[in-house]
């Protein structure tokens, strides 16, 4: 037999539990809900019947929720007794007080507050992840989900982020709120926030701690087979070799194969302002990418600071070849119609993977007997070649 105390930080407990937080908080069929609450044994009504008695007034004397009662036979009784089955509890604001525990109590008080005011996906990241909102105030949450929702990759243009002034924040409201701000964009831009840092994802001019992976694909052009390089520097110090290769991701490493003359960057993702430098702008220089509408935009992007730049690995062929076996849904489309940048081909590209079901083909899971050979032929083509798809 459980006591209302004992049962209330089982429902403590259960509270630390995302999964429990969102049923009681977002799904409407775990109301009401019935908590078990466990009868007297016979040695307990036999041995100890001033426990039993005490057991069976605490649950008369609750003041949350409703009791429900059975009536159970005990051999040592003539009578069936009546004994507390299940704790009733009508809602989570039952659920709350039944706990006895003032935290919970005011964490499902803020939620409930909260849940109205934002949209579903934002709601369910906040059940989820308390620590985004937990320690900072009502109006600085809501405030931080205003102002997600009017960023967008490279809003900033090369200014600091202190400079953005947006929804009537302080200058130092992104600094304070970053971890906020960047899991709302991560649910807006498929994790780029997170992945690339607040200050390179909105292109802010102070990218100084955004590191790219260097890697020579010949022997001779580094004393080290990797470093890793911030991109504000890369952009004034040129790298060695005739050709440079760019890689969105750096989990395709394993899928570089040894090119003449080759200097690999991987991992810039939406940090491509660097490319813009005099020492890039007559070499031949490669775009490898995923095949979705992010790695598109990419593309454009890159394409607008060095108009040479050939696409490679990332075209319609491609995609239907693979597309029965590694296409996923792109779980957050660029929010970009028509990327600038983009030649004829893959603006049709882009517009064919928008209408599909699975239109994201990530490029580290592509065959290396595909990826090997389309590489190593771009890097024999002689450098004044015209060619600007592989």
């Amino acid at each position: 037999m459980k006591s209302p105390e004992r049962v209330g930080e089982q429902l403590a407990r259960q509270w630390e539990q995302a999964d429990t937080r969102r049923r009681l908080l977002l799904d409407p069929s775990a109301w009401p809900a019935g908590i078990p609450i466990g009868a007297p044994s016979s040695r307990q009504l036999e041995h100890d019947i001033s426990a039993v008695r005490q057991h069976l007034k605490s649950w008369r004397d609750i003041q949350v929720g409703t009791v429900q009662w059975r009536p159970r036979r005990y051999r040592s009784a003539t009578d069936a007794i009546d004994v507390p089955d299940l704790w009733w509890l009508a809602d989570m604001d039952d659920w709350a007080r039944a706990t006895g525990d003032a935290r919970v109590q005011h964490e499902a008080r803020r939620l409930k507050l909260l849940l109205p005011q934002i949209a579903p996906d934002i709601g369910e990241l906040f059940v989820r992840r308390r620590g985004l909102w937990r320690d900072r105030t009502d109006h600085d949450v809501l405030l931080a989900c205003e102002v997600a929702a009017l960023l967008s990759p490279g809003v900033a243009n090369g200014l600091p982020l202190r400079a953005l002034a947006l929804a009537g924040m302080d200058s130092k409201f992104l600094e304070q709120h970053e971890a906020l701000v960047v899991a709302l964009l991560d649910l807006r831009f498929d994790n780029q926030a997170s992945l690339l840092g607040l200050k390179v994802f909105l292109g802010s001019g102070d990218t100084a701690a955004h590191w790219l992976l260097v890697v020579p694909l010949s022997p001779g052009l580094l004393p080290f087979a990797q470093l890793r390089v911030r991109a504000r520097e890369l952009a004034l110090c040129p790298l060695p070799g005739s050709r440079v290769l760019l890689v969105e991701n750096e989990q395709c490493l394993h899928l570089l194969p040894p090119l003449s003359d080759t200097v690999a960057v991987l991992g810039a993702g939406l940090d491509l302002q660097w490319l813009d430098t005099d020492w890039l702008r007559n070499r031949p220089v490669g775009y490898w990418g995923d095949m979705d509408t992010w790695g598109m935009m990419m593309l454009g992007k890159a394409r607008l600071a060095l108009p040479q730049l050939q696409r490679l690995l990332m075209d319609r062929a491609l995609f239907d070849q693979h597309c029965q076996a590694l296409a996923v849904r792109e779980p957050v489309p660029a929010d970009v119609s028509l990327p600038p940048g983009l030649d004829e081909d893959e603006v049709a590209f882009h517009a064919y993977l928008q209408v599909q079901s699975r239109g994201r083909i990530e490029q580290e899971f592509l065959p290396t007997d595909v990826v090997f050979p389309v590489l190593t032929a771009w890097a024999r083509e002689k450098p004044d070649s015209e060619s600007r798809s592989v």
